[in-house]
């Protein structure tokens, strides 16, 4: 037998810390909270994309009565950057979350699938995407997937 050992690295930061750029993106995806569709949660997160070609886009969480049909905020905003300019890399995903009490303190992390998309979309570009997962008291950057989702099933298999 033997093991692996893995290393997982995250910043942790104070919005100030951001850079603007990055400050402006934390922004876009704490104001999609509000456009979230969170009947049933009452849990809404925000996501917000910086691509290459210096556009943003973001998107909200979507539920729906039938669970298995709503969708994640992050994916919702990686399918419409994918599909609104498909040439262009997302360089960074900025995540939010707030419930009823306001945003959240602490930085909420992606689902599994809302991972394993976020690699096929740095795969797809050949370049890791920065990760800044938000709270109001801190915010990790994780310098791309390899650190969310390590043994990762990809186009390797």
């Amino acid at each position: 037998m033997r093991e692996i050992h893995l290393s997982l690295f995250a910043e942790v930061l104070r919005y100030e810390e951001l850079s603007a750029e990055d400050q402006r993106l934390v922004d876009t995806a704490r104001e999609a909270t509000l456009r979230s569709y969170a009947p049933y949660s009452h849990f809404s997160v925000g996501a917000a994309a910086l691509l290459e070609n210096g556009e943003t886009v973001s998107g909200t969480n979507q539920e729906n009565a039938a669970y298995p049909s709503g969708l994640c905020a992050e994916r919702t905003t990686l399918f419409y950057a994918n599909s609104r300019y498909p040439t262009s890399a997302v360089l960074t995903l900025a995540i939010a979350a707030r419930h009823a009490a306001g945003l959240l303190a602490r930085p909420i992390p992606p689902c599994g699938a809302c991972r394993q998309v976020m690699l096929e979309t740095e795969q797809r570009f050949g370049r890791p995407i920065t990760i800044l997962l938000t709270g109001t008291e801190e915010i990790y950057r994780i310098k791309g997937m390899k650190y969310l989702l390590p043994f990762a099933f990809d186009s390797a298999y």
